[in-house]
């Protein structure tokens, strides 16, 4: 792959179509004067490229962030790959650039980074708990809705969290056949799974919240500590999560976890409770995937 010095660069970016690769709120912010836009993290990026460099044998320049970002070098890659012959990389991008003070057009104002404060409220319309059951021969899998939840955070750090699960509200989504279907969620809310006439609901308290220092956007970036109550039965709970803001009154959340049900009295199928179980095994673990979202109230 070709690549150019910041000197040649200078020299030769008025002889090709200079493309930023970054998002376009980084372009209006800065960019290398007569560069034009295309973001390699969009799906229409070679779409882009092509209404902008009709023909494919001119010259073209591809330059993002700079440093250990893997942008630029990807967007070259991918316009190769799709025919273009004359491509070159600028690696030092526009940390460099700007480095060396040499001058950029935009707005020059940073596109602005939300720091969530406060109380917010869970939304339980667009939440959601996704499950995933095993046997030894099979899964299933499905949702649960949550029925209220809560989440504080000062000055952009997470404190505490507390949600409740709607248990009379479990699903089923692969089964097609609906009497089976049936059959399967009545089998769960009983007594064998999770005694939901007993027990219609679920709470899972987080009363410590502990950021993980080397995470890097889309990986768990806090350990969530506490407990949840299933069945009228309270154990200790903790696993990672990822927290983020999509604005200031906006919060988001994910997390996967596996829950061993026998800890809470559901002990249907499970080879370590019964012998000879056979073909009639069930898992103990139950796999979880939480997506939240939350108002600042």
């Amino acid at each position: 792959m070709k690549t150019l010095s910041i000197t040649e660069l200078q020299a030769l970016k008025n002889t090709a179509t200079l493309i930023h690769v970054l998002p376009e709120e980084h372009f209006e912010c800065e960019h290398i004067p007569g560069a034009v836009n295309a973001c390699v993290y969009e799906m229409v990026f070679l779409t882009k490229v092509a209404e902008l460099v009709p023909d494919k044998t001119s010259p073209v320049i591809v330059y993002g962030a700079g440093g250990d970002s893997l942008d630029a070098t990807t967007a070259a890659e991918k316009i190769t790959k799709a025919g273009y012959t004359n491509v070159t990389v600028f690696p030092g991008g526009i940390a460099e650039w700007r480095q060396h003070n040499l001058p950029l057009e935009g707005t020059h104002s940073e596109p602005g980074t939300a720091t969530p404060h406060g109380h917010y409220n869970l939304d339980t319309e667009t939440s959601v708990v996704r499950w995933t059951g095993r046997n030894l021969f099979n899964h299933h899998q499905g949702t649960l809705k949550l029925a209220a939840g809560n989440i504080e955070v000062k000055n952009g750090v997470l404190q505490s969290a507390r949600f409740t699960l709607d248990m009379n509200s479990i699903a089923c989504e692969d089964l097609v056949d609906t009497a089976y279907n049936a059959m399967l969620i009545r089998h769960l809310r009983d007594d064998d799974f999770f005694a939901v006439d007993r027990f219609p609901t679920a709470e899972f308290i987080c009363n410590r919240a502990d950021p993980l220092p080397s995470c890097t956007p889309g990986t768990p970036n806090y350990t969530l500590l506490g407990t949840i109550t299933l069945r009228g039965v309270t154990q200790p709970l903790s696993f990672p999560a990822v927290i983020a803001a999509a604005d200031a009154d906006h919060l988001t959340g994910q997390a996967q976890f596996e829950l061993d049900r026998t800890q809470f009295g559901s002990h249907y199928g499970s080879g370590k409770l019964f012998a000879f179980l056979g073909k009639h095994v069930v898992n103990d673990h139950v796999h979880l995937h939480i997506k939240l979202h939350a108002t600042r109230s």
